[in-house]
């Protein structure tokens, strides 16, 4: 999990600015809709972008994917390419 945090926020890398501090965010739509998804399927996000308004927590799954145009599944992808993981291996 710290490899993944220290990755950088997912969402500030698609706007170009990598590097930014992240913690874990545990996408609940791709575990089923209940709970939290593995410790193998967490995404890493800035404060902002994970509990901030314009985050995960403050949008809202749904209105996260309409401001952005992409959602957790995405960016878990994104996470696990550069991760060097196969997706069926998470």
């Amino acid at each position: 999990m710290s490899a993944v945090a220290e990755l950088g926020c997912s969402v500030c890398r698609r706007m170009g600015y990598e590097g930014t501090p992240a913690e874990l965010h545990h996408p609940r739509r791709l575990a089923g809709g209940w709970g939290r998804s593995s410790h193998m399927s967490v995404i890493p996000l800035c404060p902002e972008h994970h509990r901030g308004s314009t985050g995960l927590h403050g949008l809202g799954t749904k209105g996260f994917e309409k401001h952005y145009g992409y959602d957790e599944a995405a960016l878990l992808k994104d996470t696990l390419k550069l991760l060097g993981v196969a997706e069926e291996q998470h």
